[in-house]
């Protein structure tokens, strides 16, 4: 019939003017979707690439006792001396340590140190350690040393491969305690004593703001040796003070009494990390700490608490995509 019904002309009309805008609507609509869904799904599995690296690669090989290890450690207090008559002369005394580790000897899996020690009397601005022919005697003891530890456990290596033949076998820790140190007994290498000690966890503290782990390690009665030769026994009680995240030592209190072999006192030392040391201990800590546990605790909670929903809804977006172009109209 000429001419058409208006329902048939109104119908034509909505095909013809109407169809066009909604096809490039959906297909503009799609895109866009397609688009952010990619993006998010790239970025939630690159994100969730960092979390898993930095928790299962980074962290085990950050966790390691570093190989360029080159410190030294000062302790100041007194030392009460044998006077010749029967008494004890006092005068004030500084310790200085010195390790180094030894890069070459070392491997993934242990480090091996080298370790000078002396202890002199405080006299004369005395900043270092001298030698037996001091001519003011300031000389008290004096000490060097090899040793190798495990690079995780922190614990001593016994191994001709690293040592020395000369190299005295030892057991426990020695200069550090492990990382992530927990709140229970260490085994504590004592040189006087010869073995290990229990290191006992007693408390925590806060040292400038930083938080640390106590342990005490005490002895009563011990067989030493006052020098070459000479019997002696060793009462003494000594405090480390560690970082818990890096295993440091932040500070150390040493409190001992050497006797001879009739009971009388020889040898009375107490002995601590200096103030400036402790200080320059825990800004070190500080940054060591911060910076591992940036790597192997907020960056692998942020890659998968922002990777994990990116990903799943970037996959969302994309499925939702392509099921509605395959039922866009032609």
């Amino acid at each position: 019939m000429w001419p058409p019904s208006p329902n048939y002309v109104t119908h034509r009309s909505t095909r013809c003017y109407s169809s066009p805008d909604l096809v490039d609507g959906t297909l503009g609509g799609l895109v866009v979707q397609r688009i952010v869904g990619s993006v998010l799904a790239l970025l939630g599995a690159f994100l969730i690439t960092v979390g898993v690296l930095a928790q299962f690669y980074a962290e085990p090989r950050l966790e390691k006792t570093p190989l360029d290890v080159d410190s030294t450690t000062l302790l100041s207090g007194t030392v009460q001396l044998s006077d010749g008559s029967g008494g004890l002369e006092e005068s004030p005394v500084k310790a200085f340590s010195v390790t180094k580790a030894d890069s070459e000897r070392s491997d993934d899996g242990v480090v091996v140190f080298a370790n000078s020690s002396c202890l002199v009397k405080d006299e004369g601005d005395i900043d270092t350690c001298v030698s037996a022919d001091d001519p003011q005697d300031r000389l008290v003891s004096a000490s060097t040393d090899n040793f190798a530890t495990d690079r995780v456990t922190a614990m001593a290596v016994n191994d001709p491969q690293y040592l020395p033949p000369s190299a005295e076998e030892k057991t426990g820790l020695v200069n550090k305690w492990p990382f992530g140190a927990e709140k229970k007994t260490y085994p504590y290498w004592d040189g006087l004593a010869g073995e290990a000690l229990d290191a006992v966890y007693d408390r925590s503290e806060s040292i400038d703001g930083l938080e640390v782990y106590v342990y005490r390690v005490e002895q009563s009665g011990t067989p030493i040796e006052l020098s070459a030769g000479v019997p002696g026994t060793l009462d003494a009680e000594k405090e480390l003070f560690i970082e818990p995240t890096t295993g440091s030592i932040i500070d150390q209190v040493d409190s001992q009494q050497r006797m001879d072999a009739d009971g009388n006192p020889a040898i009375v030392l107490d002995l601590a990390f200096t103030d400036e040391q402790v200080a320059a201990n825990v800004e070190d800590s500080k940054s060591n700490a911060a910076s591992l546990d940036l790597l192997t605790g907020t960056v692998p909670i942020i890659g998968y608490a922002a990777g994990i929903p990116a990903l799943i809804i970037g996959l969302v977006l994309l499925v939702l995509s392509f099921r509605r172009r395959s039922n866009s109209p032609a």
